[in-house]
């Protein structure tokens, strides 16, 4: 969400002194909505509330203490970002990624309705939902131990890999709400483990690509798992049975990271990052803004500036 925009949105709610906030839509509409109620309430500039680098490196994310009036979020699309306390907001003089925390944001009810789902193109609600799908996979993947978080991961893919190709064999309100739903389950399990390198680079990629940023996320996420199997041997064993046990296609012994490389491909997910518009030549911005991102600091490997541009040299 462009920040001019949110600040637009700010004004807003101020003029008409709003005592809440509904969003209409997909996840532009909700982190627009949830980032307005931030400006509005804190009195500052984005750039003094959003996640920065202390003097020793690391990232922090300042506590945004004002009350927020409550948001209400009527759903188009199957966006994890209807569950999620975090709000992104773009600069468009520099192309940086500022990111908002505050739980005090958190949706006060989301609302699945049929006619709103339909209301959605096609290929919007499929890219949001691969970008549940990727977040659920990487979620899985996590050196956290968090058995209620997981729990709803599982149903979330589980979800997922039952509904999404129906998208295109029987499209219609009852697929789409389900997908909703996994996507509410998997925003909620997700927040448990905090991001992954996958989320991060998707982050960085997306605004460079000409594809949205969940077909980045879903592109990137085999490649993010083979860079960080050395550390996930384990958890990559845990999702292998969870795989066979939703996917009937799934073969006994088969590689995890094979498996959700065909699901990717057969849901029509690039495999390249060349085949959805991203130039080598944005490769060191890429790896800049992503090194910034809060969610690759919850990668289980941790990764430094040159693995990134060869992670993104495999994937080109």
């Amino acid at each position: 969400s462009p920040v001019p925009t949110v600040e637009a949105a700010r004004d807003a709610l101020a003029e008409h002194r709003a005592d809440a906030v509904v969003a209409l839509g997909g996840g532009s509409a909700v982190v627009t909505a949830r980032a307005a109620t931030i400006l509005l309430a804190e009195q500052r500039p984005v750039r003094e509330l959003c996640t920065y680098r202390d003097r020793d490196g690391r990232l922090r994310s300042p506590r945004l203490q004002a009350p927020k009036i409550p948001n209400w979020v009527i759903a188009s699309t199957p966006t994890t970002a209807y569950a999620k306390a975090g709000s992104a907001v773009r600069d468009p003089a520099t192309g940086d990624r500022l990111a908002l925390y505050d739980p005090k944001t958190r949706a006060q009810a989301v609302i699945l309705d049929p006619d709103v789902a339909l209301t959605a193109p096609r290929d919007l609600v499929r890219s949001s939902a691969w970008n549940a799908f990727a977040m659920t996979v990487e979620s899985l993947q996590s050196t956290v131990d968090n058995p209620l978080a997981e729990g709803l991961l599982v149903q979330a893919l589980r979800l997922l890999v039952r509904w999404l190709p129906r998208l295109d064999s029987a499209d219609g309100p009852e697929t789409r709400l389900r997908l909703m739903v996994a996507a509410v389950l998997a925003g909620q399990g997700s927040d448990a483990y905090g991001g992954g390198l996958a989320q991060a680079l998707s982050h960085a990629v997306g605004p460079r690509s000409a594809v949205a940023n969940g077909v980045v996320e879903a592109l990137l996420l085999p490649y993010v798992m083979r860079f960080n199997e050395p550390v996930t041997g384990e958890r990559l064993a845990n999702l292998a049975e969870i795989l066979r046990a939703t996917d009937t296609n799934a073969e006994h012994g088969a590689d995890p990271i094979d498996t959700v490389t065909r699901l990717l491909r057969a849901m029509g997910v690039p495999p390249r990052l060349r085949d959805v518009g991203v130039a080598q030549e944005s490769f060191p911005e890429i790896v800049r803004h992503a090194l910034d991102d809060w969610a690759i600091t919850q990668s289980p490997r941790p990764i430094d500036a040159d693995q990134i541009m060869e992670l993104l040299a495999r994937a080109w």
